[in-house]
């Protein structure tokens, strides 16, 4: 426990020292975030919740596939052909969303 509490502490004292490096160079350059870095951010989050967002629907759908198969286990081929739909669906979304942030990236 006194480790994780040094460790901790150090970590914590080292962020002002972070903090005046960036405060710095954020004087230099004329102070504030640019558009270009925006739209960085903004393709940052997008990734993040496509990819949050896909894995856990994917994860629902399986496992809702599964517990259908368990309930009734000769269903499970009339089931497999929605569930892959269904799963290609999804994963078209989060690739959509990848486009969208490459986009974004590569015109600003």
């Amino acid at each position: 426990m006194k480790k994780a509490m040094v460790v901790f502490a150090v970590l914590v004292s080292s962020l002002p020292a972070l903090a005046q490096e960036a405060t710095a160079a954020v004087a230099h350059t004329g102070g504030g975030m640019g558009d270009k870095a925006l739209y960085a951010l903004g393709a940052g989050i997008l990734l993040g919740m496509a990819a949050l967002g896909g894995t856990l629907a994917q994860g629902k759908i399986g496992a809702a596939a599964m517990d259908g198969i368990a309930r009734n286990p000769q269903a499970q081929k009339p089931m497999f052909t929605p569930m892959i739909v269904a799963l290609a669906l999804v994963e078209s979304l989060v690739i959509l969303s990848w486009l969208m942030a490459n986009f974004f990236q590569a015109k600003f």
